[in-house]
């Protein structure tokens, strides 16, 4: 972790004269999965249980809630959609083993938190994701525009990238972009993380205050 933040830090250095870019993803390449990898990662985007905050606590889970949702207000102005949103996000990231903030900085390069974001290559909704997936370890029925559906192909393509690159996240940034050895996509979306998302536990999970109870029964689908 202090091994990232350095990275991090640099990057940021480098990089904070980037403008947020809307549908602006490269094209994840397509190439053939071993049978166990497919396998794998379509039990991944099959199974969609009902998202909920993954904290130690729920003092630090709502601190989490309030300060994201504040931030994000100028993306996304309703607070319903922005608290489902923010939840979806943190579950999904949770679930494949990435950190929340790095999927916020991922999305605001790639779409700039829209939902029917559509790039040039064909990517689409809020992380940017190729149809081909779908056929290679979804269902060509899903609806990449719906906001678990295209979350959860995204976090779980991620998560393979950072597995294959043995957790090289630099390298793997690059994969998800189809940019792989240019260092202008890894550099935004760290830039991003840590300008915009950085969270610190330890100094904000006290005196969170919400619009209204926090609750994970009506979600966007």
């Amino acid at each position: 972790m202090r091994k990232l933040n350095t990275f991090v830090r640099i990057l940021l250095a480098a990089s904070l004269s980037l403008p947020a870019a809307a549908a602006l993803a490269g094209a994840q390449v397509e190439v053939a999965l071993a049978a166990n990898v497919q396998n794998s990662l379509h039990r991944s985007v099959s199974d969609y249980p009902a998202p909920n905050l993954v904290f130690a606590n729920d003092v630090e889970g709502g601190a989490w809630l309030a300060e994201m949702s504040s931030r994000l207000a100028s993306k996304i102005s309703d607070w319903p959609t922005r608290r489902d949103f923010l939840i979806s996000v943190q579950y999904e990231a949770t679930r494949a083993g990435l950190d929340p903030q790095l999927v916020l900085g991922v999305i605001q390069h790639e779409s700039n938190f829209r939902k029917y974001a559509v790039s040039g290559a064909g990517a689409r909704g809020y992380m940017q994701v190729m149809p081909f997936w779908m056929r290679q370890i979804g269902n060509e029925g899903h609806d990449l525009f719906t906001l678990r559906t295209n979350l959860r192909y995204g976090c779980t393509i991620l998560r393979y990238y950072l597995d294959i690159e043995k957790g090289d996240l630099y390298r793997a940034l690059g994969r998800y972009n189809g940019s792989l050895g240019r260092s202008e996509y890894p550099s935004a979306v760290l830039a991003f993380m840590q300008r915009n998302w950085a969270w610190n536990p330890a100094t904000k999970s006290a005196g969170a205050v919400f619009p209204q109870p926090m609750g994970a029964a009506a979600f966007v689908r």
